[in-house]
């Protein structure tokens, strides 16, 4: 009996904007190495059900798109699988077209099929030349008459390599509406549920889930699937740690598919993952591309690394993200075409099998940020590859309306990144991460932001204090860091109230650059800059009218650190838009804060080494079965 591997979709929401995601009926052309649209014919009601589509008479449409094009570099590199069946099942007169492409991007036709009638067109596909990168898809024309789409399937008969189901654990706080949202989406996809032992939904907030009016309907339709656990706030890796921790207890699961909350899945996707997951040559991560929520076709996140010497993330190609797909379809993206190899995922969506678990634990008690990607790293270093698959992606809420860098986030972000570098970085003293550390916290102190320096000297205080803080604080550290904020009045966000706050000199404005460059200042420019600021901070003393009243205004985009520490105060507006924050300079507690950045890097630069074993030695502590069900057992 055929696997099948990857089901040809169309959205499950009539969204427009969704369109170029799934099938382009529209015809490109290149000017000037900028893909552009010469026609665009993409209908709505040309959709005529999850996989069925009407094929307009002499119109062609490409399934060479991000949801429906086969990934057969990533089939090839990762799994045994080297046959594969490429199905389509047509009705009228129309010629199927198959292609493929290489790691260039480069197109190439693999065969063409005229067909009448009532048809199901089959090609024999051998997955040999894609080690660089390369994807499969099909082209269908119709001819005088409109011919129908009945659907299409790649698969092989093959036999995976394990052949368990998966749970998935959902974690939340506050996002009821959401986890309905999901939990609905899954309902109404049998085949998905066919993969699926348990769906573990772990609701940390006072908003629960299971009071909306729309739960007890969606519940009665997932039955015994469906299992909501009730715990106090112990973060992201607390909510994903107990689902890993009672997937263990299931005999007929093989993974975990770890979902955020904030978000809207394919819910192909998770098949997708599940069946590649059970293909793959040694058990493997499957990670998914994100998506943003609020602009659909703009690929935000896919293929993320470490990089040693810093220990900090970022995207392969982090200068071509996000990557719009209503402007560059698959297509037209020879750099999509590439097979990228991940360091890790994010956990808005990620497959892990259950046996990686068992060997390295769950997650780290980190609350937020970089468990995902210390897990990963772990697992890489036990043998374990995380895959950061096309065609496996959801929606989730982008960082383009929020910095989370200067909120109650700070804390976890400085903390978790120097605890992961402790156990993981291979290179002495951790490299340039502490001279990267100290940096951020010279620019927030340039810019007036005393209170994420406030958290991230608390960070650094308790990471000296040793590696048993993290499970001491889980459930604490977050309301600490936000009881913290009253004491900073930069923190508070003054709303539109109907009588504009204004700056005695305005809104300052700046010229846009070409290529989105910044002016920033860089070599000695730098150093002179950075040097003369620091001074000039702690000697002067902010004039009492720029104290009383913002001197200057700023748009977010133009708050950059070399531009606002120019002033004594300034208006920002928020990163979401909701207001502004008023950044006044406060020489005393600049003096203190610049003293104690330099004291605690010192500190934490001359005990590395003795702290690195420290951690290292207690990583299987902290995050084994036994601990984290000691954590849930006291938090209950």
């Amino acid at each position: 009996m055929p696997h099948v591997l990857q089901n040809v979709v169309f959205p499950t929401d009539r969204d427009p904007d969704l369109l170029p995601l799934y099938v382009d009926p529209e015809t490109w052309s290149v000017i000037d190495e900028e893909p552009v649209r010469v026609s665009n014919r993409a209908q709505l009601g040309n959709i005529l059900g999850r996989t069925t589509a009407r094929i307009v008479a002499g119109r062609r449409v490409s399934f060479g798109t991000y949801f429906n094009a086969f990934p057969a570099s990533y089939w090839q590199h990762w799994t045994p699988v080297r046959q594969v069946t490429l199905t389509v099942d047509t009705e009228g007169t129309a010629t199927i077209l198959v292609y493929r492409s290489n790691g260039a991007g480069v197109r190439q036709r693999l065969e063409t099929r005229e067909v009448e009638g009532v048809a199901q067109s089959t090609f024999d596909l051998v997955l040999d030349q894609y080690s660089d990168g390369g994807f499969i898809w099909f082209d269908i024309v119709a001819d005088d008459d409109t011919a129908i789409f009945r659907g299409a399937r790649y698969s092989t008969e093959q036999e995976p390599a394990r052949g368990g189901k998966a749970s998935i654990g959902i974690t939340t706080y506050n996002k009821p509406d959401y986890c309905v949202g999901t939990l609905q989406a899954l309902a109404a996809e049998p085949e998905v549920l066919e993969l699926i032992d348990r769906i573990f939904l772990v609701d940390q907030g006072d908003r629960r889930v299971d009071a909306e009016a729309e739960y007890p309907d969606v519940a009665a339709s997932l039955g015994d699937t469906l299992q909501v656990i009730t715990q106090p706030n112990l973060g992201g890796s607390g909510g994903f740690a107990r689902a890993m921790s009672e997937s263990l207890e299931r005999p007929e699961s093989d993974f975990v598919q770890l979902l955020d909350d904030d978000v809207r899945i394919e819910p192909e996707s998770l098949r997708r993952s599940v069946v590649f997951g059970r293909f793959a040559s040694t058990p493997t991560i499957v990670g998914a591309h994100m998506f943003d929520l609020l602009d659909r076709p703009k690929l935000h996140a896919w293929a993320e690394v470490i990089d040693d010497a810093p220990f900090m993330w970022r995207a392969l190609y982090q200068e071509k993200l996000p990557h719009d797909f209503s402007v560059a379809n698959l297509r037209q993206s020879p750099i999509l075409h590439q097979r990228l190899d991940a360091d890790y995922n994010g956990w808005w969506m990620c497959l892990i099998p259950l046996s990686i678990i068992r060997e390295i634990g769950l997650a780290l008690p980190a609350f937020i940020k970089w468990d995902d990607a210390e897990f990963c790293i772990r697992a890489r270093n036990a043998g374990y590859p995380t895959v950061s698959m096309p065609g496996v992606a959801l929606w989730h809420v982008s960082w383009v309306g929020k910095d989370d860098s200067i909120d109650w986030q700070a804390y976890f972000h400085a903390r978790n990144r120097i605890v992961a570098a402790l156990l993981h970085s291979p290179v002495p003293d951790g490299g340039t991460l502490l001279r990267h550390s100290r940096r951020v916290d010279l620019k927030h102190l340039m810019m007036m932001q005393y209170y994420p320096v406030a958290l991230r000297h608390r960070a650094l205080r308790d990471i000296l204090s040793g590696p048993q803080h993290m499970r001491a604080n889980l459930a604490t550290a977050m309301p600490a860091a936000r009881a913290l904020a009253k004491s900073f009045p930069e923190t508070v966000v003054h709303k539109d109230a109907g009588v504009p706050l204004r700056a005695r000199r305005g809104r300052v404005v700046f010229k846009k650059l070409k290529n989105h460059e910044f002016d920033s200042p860089r070599g000695m420019r730098l150093r002179w800059f950075t040097a003369t600021t620091l001074i000039a901070h702690w000697l002067h003393a902010p004039k009492p009218e720029n104290v009383s009243h913002p001197e200057v205004e700023f748009g977010k985009l133009d708050a950059h650190w070399w531009r606002v520490p120019l002033y004594d105060s300034a208006l920002v507006s928020a990163a979401d838009g909701s207001g502004k924050n008023i950044y006044t300079r406060d020489r005393a507690q600049y003096r203190r804060m610049l003293r104690d950045t330099a004291l605690l890097h010192r500190r934490l630069r001359r005990e590395w080494p003795a702290l690195s074993a420290k951690y290292r030695a207690a990583a299987a502590e902290l995050s084994s079965v036994d601990a984290w069900r000691r954590t849930f057992g006291e938090a209950s």
